[in-house]
């Protein structure tokens, strides 16, 4: 019997794959959920975060940082380049404000819904 661990849409699952010979017959149990691990730390301190938070619309690389901590910024000005399947695609200010944290930096992998950026 060999245990694998398998993520699944986020969730994971804890399987044990049973070693037989090959006759096709289903396996008799079914996989458990397995704990989620704790989320990574922000890279800002918690004080700096905004009200309004910017999240990763996909999974992907950050190739640059156009916008900084303190920075004013208006809806729909550029605050981040994520390359995603071979694309370069803008994150964006969803309004005015001022940027309180810039949660990455260039060359970070990201997974979707992770935040990137808050604003005040």
């Amino acid at each position: 019997m060999k245990n694998y661990t398998i993520t699944v849409n986020g969730t994971v699952y804890d399987v044990t794959v049973e070693e037989g010979t090959g006759t096709g017959a289903p396996a008799a149990a079914a996989p458990k959920a397995a704990p989620k691990a704790a989320p990574k730390a922000a890279a800002a301190p918690a004080g700096a975060q905004g009200a309004v938070k910017v999240n990763a619309p996909m999974p992907g690389k950050i190739l640059s940082v156009k916008a900084g901590a303190g920075q004013a910024v208006k809806k729909g000005d550029v605050l981040l380049i994520l390359e995603a399947m071979k694309m370069e695609n803008e994150v964006v200010a969803p309004q005015d404000g001022t940027v309180a944290s810039i949660n990455v930096a260039a060359g970070d992998s990201v997974e979707a819904g992770a935040v990137l950026a808050t604003l005040n």
